[in-house]
């Protein structure tokens, strides 16, 4: 029996990877061959993939960056990355073509439309982003990670949940310990690369606690790589525990550590913290496209379990307060962690599954 392919379209930030991941690992465990599309800074991604994955990078292209020569070969590029993933599919044809989001999705999706061939999109957003807005009326479903999601006319979604990595999925509803008068853990995360302004704010707001509190505290701060020296010679001079790092790859085993989670609300992030289930403080990106990161940490801050702080409103004294007022109470912070878990979808994944098998078998 001919193993079914599949070929997944990525862009190139762990927003868009790590669900594309996640997918990939259940495929693959139900017996398909799997392809993955994309570009150079999505490649960057894959490290946590199956090995059995065959990762392309293919030529593609956005008009949000670069100058005017940059800007007029945008074309040129997306119409060559379209006919050369057109003549790969030829060559091998895909029984379902997923796209996840992101520039680099745009030759992969392009190719399959123009081919006809079985196609969906997952968006993980609760507003769909540029090439997603782009292809939703083109494909026979919008997965949606983000519950309800803005669609446009005429398209069809369906609600899955956002997909999370076997390595979030083993912990899982992890047994919560509530602060109290032993060693504490916060995790620090600004998305996969750290946020400038969550590096210039938390470090104070840490500092300002009482010191009940802040010697306890041992801190996971997750910084640019341009702004990691300054962060760890601040905690070191407030004498507070810090590991600063440009990037963490267990996060899933230092969220299940964590007390408390400050974030931004990226999709992947509150999925994760949502299906751990950890307290957390979400400063949703402002100049996320459609502010799709606010609308990302609704559920969350609705069921209870997440206080935001709009980026406008943060400040080293408005923190501080919101991260006292949840160290400071141990009940209410283990309501807030039940309350992550409620809008939790560990199934995701599955979810995701079952429509792939679907599209395959109509198509």
């Amino acid at each position: 029996m001919t193993q079914k392919l599949l070929l997944m379209a990525a862009g190139g930030t762990g927003g868009h990877m790590f669900p594309a991941q996640a997918l990939a690992e259940e495929m693959l465990r139900k017996g398909w061959r799997v392809k993955l599309s994309t570009d150079a800074r999505g490649a960057r991604y894959t490290g946590g993939f199956p090995h059995t994955v065959e990762i392309t990078e293919v030529s593609s292209a956005t008009f949000a960056r670069g100058g005017l020569l940059a800007k007029a070969l945008v074309g040129p590029k997306i119409a060559g990355g379209i006919a050369s993933m057109a003549l790969q599919m030829r060559r091998d044809r895909p029984d379902a073509v997923v796209g996840f989001g992101g520039y680099p999705s745009i030759p992969a999706l392009g190719a399959a439309t123009l081919l006809g061939l079985p196609r969906m999109i997952h968006e993980q957003n609760g507003i769909l982003g540029r090439v997603n807005q782009l292809f939703a009326k083109r494909v026979a479903q919008v997965a949606c990670g983000v519950w309800p999601t803005e669609l446009p006319e005429g398209a069809t979604g369906v609600h899955v949940g956002n997909p999370v990595r076997r390595a979030v999925l083993e912990r899982a509803g992890a047994a919560y310990i509530p602060p109290g008068d032993y060693p504490m853990s916060v995790l620090v995360m600004g998305g996969s690369q750290g946020a400038r302004i969550l590096s210039d704010v938390v470090p104070g707001a840490i500092a300002a606690l009482p010191e009940g509190i802040r010697r306890h505290l041992r801190v996971a701060h997750q910084a640019r790589d341009e702004d990691g020296e300054r962060v760890s010679a601040f905690y070191a001079e407030h004498g507070i525990a810090a590991d600063v790092q440009p990037f963490f790859h267990d996060v899933p085993a230092r969220m299940s550590e964590a007390q408390l989670v400050i974030s931004r609300s990226g999709a992947s992030s509150v999925a994760d913290i949502s299906v751990i289930g950890r307290p957390s403080i979400l400063i949703p990106f402002a100049a996320a496209a459609g502010d799709h990161q606010s609308a990302n940490a609704r559920g969350l801050v609705d069921a209870g379990g997440a206080v935001l702080i709009p980026e406008s409103a943060l400040d080293v004294q408005s923190l501080s307060e919101q991260i006292s007022a949840v160290l400071s109470a141990p009940d209410a912070a283990a309501q807030m962690a039940q309350a992550a878990l409620s809008v939790g979808v560990p199934d995701a994944t599955n979810r995701l599954v079952a429509l792939v098998e679907q599209l395959a078998e109509e198509g």
